[in-house]
């Protein structure tokens, strides 16, 4: 883990940044994608999830509701309802994402933890490399 400080300029300018932001994108699809057949099920979508975004929750919420939210999630991007996320797909769920936490976080600085493989420290490393 490192310690970061970034606000929702450092997270938009990064997906904004088109060919950095498809080479990381595409990084992390292959990383999901293990088997390497193109697409990703909801099990290795979840997994991923789990890898790209480190979040905590309380232990209050149940497994239950945790894949509820995955599901949603997998459903909503899922656009031609073949049961599996291509690229493109992969892609506006990760852009979604990012730009859901950007707007969370709002203009002014946050300090935040991140693992050195989580999208936020992408964005972090493409804003020192500007």
């Amino acid at each position: 883990m490192s310690v970061a400080v970034l606000d929702s300029k450092t997270v938009t300018r990064f997906v904004e940044a088109k060919e950095a932001f498809k080479k990381c994108v595409e990084k992390y699809f292959k990383m999901v994608d293990s088997n390497g057949n193109g697409v990703i099920c909801r099990r290795k979508l979840r997994e991923g999830l789990d890898l790209l975004f480190t979040v905590e929750h309380e232990s209050t919420v149940s497994k239950e509701d945790i894949d509820n939210f995955h599901c949603m999630i997998f459903d909503k991007f899922d656009e031609d309802r073949n049961g599996k996320l291509d690229l493109y797909e992969f892609a506006a769920l990760v852009k979604e994402i990012m730009m859901a936490m950007a707007r969370g976080m709002g203009s002014l600085p946050v300090i935040v933890a991140l693992d050195q493989d989580s999208l936020l420290m992408m964005a972090v490393q493409h804003e020192i490399g500007s």
